[in-house]
């Protein structure tokens, strides 16, 4: 083992002496949590508003749009739900507190540690998780190192806003979740209220074409026609455009082109010996 290693390994020496700044703040963040605590106990949560207010909030259709992920990993795509939507849920329920914070930063070895945590405060369950951010990038196959400041804290939050998410989900109640889930899909398929669908095929028709995607590209994903597409392929293709328009995805990797064989190459596809 290198000297490197047992460095690492060894816990940093904790200072014996505490300023009074770092004091004061102690004492504050402890009457804090207590004061939460104490409110969090004597004005307990009623559901049936949180439900309402949750059902409320994702008949919005700009909550609604932004829902909902989508990435690439490995050769298929990744979907769930965004921190957008947790923070969402959380706010909703009430008497949550949750965060992120990095921990410590090792430009030597270029990572940092986080936790992300959770605290439901009425019922006092908390969830939290500590975890290591290389400060590196996966790019075209290989892990390509961060150098830049903006880069490496754009990169944790990111990381940190994932683990987050998981978090909060963890002290929320799971039909809960699944009741928002619904609503946000059922407020994406019922679309624009009033609006006729194929009004909303068109509109949806002419958003990916100027990206680059046409509407043979869209018909072969949804394996179907326009003039078949149903509210559900329209709430789909909302995510899907959304995603792109984050950079959660791209539209090759959702609309990849399709392949030429050798015989359309040369020109001899369909064509029968003589």
């Amino acid at each position: 083992m290198s000297y490197q290693q047992i460095e690492r390994m060894t816990p940093a020496a904790v200072p014996a002496r505490v300023g009074q700044g770092t004091a004061v703040e102690q004492s504050r963040a402890v009457a804090e949590v207590q004061a939460a605590v104490l409110v969090a106990r004597q004005f307990p949560r009623n559901e049936a508003a949180c439900i309402a207010k949750m059902q409320t909030a994702c008949a919005q259709k700009e909550l609604a749009q932004r829902a909902f992920f989508r990435f690439p990993r490995g050769s298929s795509n990744v979907s769930g739900e965004t921190i957008q939507l947790a923070k969402e849920l959380a706010r909703c329920w009430g008497n949550i507190q949750f965060g992120v914070a990095e921990l410590r930063r090792d430009e030597e070895y270029g990572e940092s540690e986080m936790q992300a945590w959770a605290w439901d405060m009425e019922s006092n369950e908390r969830s939290s998780t500590t975890f290591i951010v290389p400060h590196a990038r996966w790019a075209n196959g290989q892990a390509q190192k961060l150098a830049d400041f903006r880069d490496v804290y754009e990169n944790n939050a990111n990381n940190g806003a994932r683990r987050l998410r998981e978090m909060i989900f963890t002290v929320l109640p799971v039909w809960y979740i699944e009741q928002a889930k619904t609503a946000c899909t059922k407020t994406l398929s019922s679309g624009a209220g009033d609006v006729p669908r194929p009004q909303r095929i068109a509109e949806a028709i002419g958003a990916f074409e100027g990206i680059g995607i046409t509407t043979d590209q869209i018909e072969t994903k949804l394996g179907r026609p326009s003039a078949k597409w149903t509210d559900m392929d329209l709430g789909q293709l909302q995510v899907i455009f959304q995603s792109i328009q984050r950079g959660e995805v791209t539209a090759d990797e959702e609309f990849p082109a399709p392949r030429v064989t050798a015989d359309e190459i040369t020109g001899t596809a369909g064509k029968t010996e003589a």
